[in-house]
């Protein structure tokens, strides 16, 4: 058994599959009166530098932010959490006249607004991959679930692939792209499409194979190390965790509980077939890629592809299926009645880029679409 061991390199007693929980959200940063992108360097300087506390980081752009809860121990716990981690990253804002966009795209920022954040990694970044890494005007969300080994997060994962695109289906934000409506619910996902270190992967197999292929990737110049790999699911270079990056950034805090409580529950659930013996599904490539793109595309408003059933799947019914596989596991820690709560509200309500959609329909306006992602001054 492969262990995962944190970046100092002192191991760290083994936790049982999805025993915490984490989640990374990135914003986008406006300004406070206008809505318009947000630039500042001086605010990336200070998120690098530690001035605006230890959950609050720099990202890839001077108009972006990123927060990190604390490790949860329970949905209650993680939902206090992303509110305090929400309420510091607007004060951090509001410092340089700024607010936080709480979506994966801006509705009508272009990325020329924005410029690269002076921090080595990221001009690495552009010195490998050039206008990409400029381009980056979108933002994700990373749910982190603990595992026990480097085994086990590759079990998972191999497992994990046709579940997904109905997990990135729920979370569904970046609907207009540089004042355009791209009839996408998630064009964050088409636009990271441009990167090959992005998306599935093929099963892996185990610990060894993926480290093998982590070195096999390092050897083409693509990557420096594992933290470059920007899989939808991949295992931590950091952290003992299995680290989920399908997803949108979820406007609501409700639907950010109910994607990292499905996520956990899902490795909990695949951890204990692969414990099993259960073979993961035999799905091919092309039809994970149909399946990813029918979630990124229509969200919850159209049928979903089922890639082990092989059939198209209204919406809803596509959520009831990952409920219903899910529930024992998720009675069994007492997250069934929130968890089913949460995504019955979900699919009455539509995803943030539906609400968004709505908001331009009724007043044909880009900025009132901006306005009701803003984050509000209470949080």
């Amino acid at each position: 058994m492969t262990t995962v061991v944190p970046p100092s390199g002192a191991s760290t007693p083994a936790q049982p599959a999805g025993a915490t929980i984490g989640v990374e959200e990135e914003y986008h940063v406006v300004d406070g009166e206008t809505l318009a992108l947000r630039d500042s360097a001086e605010l990336s300087a200070a998120a690098m530098q530690g001035r605006m506390g230890p959950r609050i980081q720099a990202e890839i752009s001077t108009a972006q932010l990123e927060t990190a809860t604390p490790v949860c121990h329970s949905a209650g716990e993680l939902r206090s959490q992303l509110a305090v981690a929400r309420r510091q990253a607007a004060a951090a804002a509001a410092t340089v006249g700024g607010a936080l966009l709480v979506a994966s795209t801006h509705p009508s920022a272009t990325w020329e607004q924005q410029r690269l954040t002076a921090r080595p990694r990221y001009i690495e970044l552009f010195e490998k991959w050039g206008v990409l890494a400029l381009q980056q005007l979108i933002t994700g969300c990373h749910v982190h679930v603990a595992v026990p080994s480097l085994d086990t997060a590759v079990a998972v994962m191999d497992r994990a692939r046709p579940y997904l695109p109905t997990v990135l289906a729920m979370t569904g934000s970046s609907p207009f792209f540089e004042g355009t409506d791209t009839g996408y619910d998630s064009y964050r996902t088409q636009w990271f499409a441009r990167w090959p270190i992005t998306g599935p992967t093929e099963p892996l197999g185990s610990g060894d194979e993926y480290l093998r292929l982590v070195e096999d990737m390092r050897r083409t110049g693509v990557i420096g190390d594992s933290s470059y790999l920007y899989w939808d699911v991949r295992p931590s270079a950091r952290y003992p965790t299995l680290e989920f990056r399908v997803g949108d950034v979820c406007t609501e805090i409700d639907d950010v509980v109910l994607h990292a409580t499905l996520l956990r529950s899902l490795t909990r659930v695949l951890a204990a077939q692969a414990d099993r013996g259960v073979a993961p599904a035999d799905v091919r490539a092309e039809l994970l890629r149909a399946a990813r793109w029918r979630a990124a595309r229509y969200g919850l408003s159209d049928a979903l592809f089922d890639p082990v059933a092989g059939e198209l799947v209204p919406a809803a019914a596509a959520v009831d299926r990952l409920l219903a596989f899910l529930r024992p596991d998720l009675e069994d820690a007492g997250e069934w009645d929130e968890a089913a709560a949460l995504a019955a509200q979900l699919l009455t309500r539509g995803t943030s880029a539906h609400r968004q959609r709505s908001v331009l329909q009724r007043t044909g306006d880009l900025r009132a679409v901006a306005a009701s992602v803003v984050l509000a001054p209470d949080g």
